[in-house]
């Protein structure tokens, strides 16, 4: 049985996770895994072992939250090390030690495992998006591990041995707006419509963007629907008064039956978009971390759709508020003035750029390599 040194911090690199562990079940049978990840994946996948380290132990937003991280980071790291090492020196070699997204964690953890001489074959699944800053990384990236995988198409225009394997929300949506259903948010009255508020998964995103979500909310006469992510199930003080949402924790499934979103910039983002529910993104941070932002990154728009369309030369998909321009006021004027025909037009768009799912493409990599 083939086991595998894991790093994934993030929430949604542990949903991209999931999916190439059932893509490589289905395909290669049983596997174990060791390293940083969701604890819940081993009841869901029946492993005997538990991850060094819960992914949510390094749960973060921002320059200054990542500062406190610093020192337990750099400590799982030389355990990881170790614990690559004692598995070679035994004859019992990970396959692969498979690192996603989280460059600030995992460049850092190659370096370590070049410099102990591991023998353990490096995969980096989401690479660092080296297009908007740190084009320095790409060399550095590039000499530390054996495999790129991309899930952007346009990677390969800045990394010279990486491929492109597809984009992991091909694989977790399972269902998508058809052109009747986008016909039917055009004919609906206000009062029939169903209206999703996506907060953010992070304590700071939540508390930022609720208040005036919840402000928001009262000048909608349809359903109101709260997204809460099902690890923060039990944290709903986060979130303040609920009281006139509806609650639910199945992203894609909220997506597709809602009729529009507000949502905090992320992968969710990049979900409406390929699913075709319109939407208006908002994002508030500390402005210590847009002020560094603004000094480092170099981008027209910060979500993922309105940048794939800006490499393709299209115009932006959804408006985008930042900081003080997240108002009730401005973001009940983009809903109403929104214009529904070019953003459906450019959802075929997406999906054609993107192509098809990555979680086939992982699990055979990770078999192969």
């Amino acid at each position: 049985m083939n086991s595998f040194l894991v790093c994934a911090l993030e929430p949604s690199a542990n949903l991209h996770l999931k999916e190439v562990l059932k893509a490589y079940q289905k395909e290669y049978g049983k596997f174990e895994l060791c390293g940083i990840y969701d604890e819940n994946l081993c009841k869901e996948f029946k492993l005997d072992s538990k991850p060094l380290y819960s992914s949510h132990e390094f749960s973060a937003m921002g320059f200054v939250e990542v500062l406190p991280l610093i020192f337990k980071a750099k400590r799982a790291i030389k355990k990881l090390v170790s614990l690559a090492l004692e598995k070679e020196r035994e004859n019992k070699d990970f396959k692969a030690v498979l690192c996603i997204d989280s460059p600030a964690f995992n460049i850092p953890l190659a370096k370590a495992l070049k410099r102990a001489d591991s023998k353990t074959k490096r995969i980096y699944y989401i690479l660092p998006q080296v297009w908007a800053w740190k084009k320095g990384r790409i060399p550095v990236i590039e000499e530390h591990f054996d495999v790129l995988a991309s899930i952007l198409p346009f990677d390969s225009q800045f990394f010279t041995k990486s491929t492109y394997v597809g984009h992991p929300l091909l694989d977790e949506i399972c269902e998508f707006k058809t052109s009747f259903d986008m016909q039917i948010i055009l004919t609906k009255k206000e009062e029939q419509k169903t209206i999703a508020f996506l907060p953010g998964s992070r304590k700071s995103e939540i508390i930022r963007l609720m208040p005036i979500f919840r402000d928001l909310s009262t000048h909608f006469k349809g359903e109101k629907v709260l997204c809460v992510p099902p690890f923060n199930l039990d944290k709903m003080h986060l979130y303040g008064d609920v009281e006139g949402f509806k609650i639910e924790s199945n992203t894609p499934n909220l997506l597709k039956r809602a009729d529009f979103a507000f949502i905090c910039s992320g992968t969710a983002t990049l979900e409406a978009a390929l699913v075709g529910t319109p939407f208006i993104l908002a994002y508030k941070a500390k402005a210590v971390d847009i002020f560094i932002a603004r000094l480092f990154v170099k981008l027209k728009y910060i979500g993922l759709a309105n940048i794939f369309c800006d490499f393709a030369n299209k115009e932006p998909l959804n408006p985008e508020f930042l900081q003080d321009e997240v108002s009730v006021k401005n973001l009940l004027n983009a809903y109403n003035k929104f214009d529904y025909k070019p953003f459906f037009a450019k959802v075929g768009f997406l999906k054609e750029y993107l192509s098809f799912g990555s979680a086939k493409n992982m699990a055979k990599i990770l078999n192969e390599i």
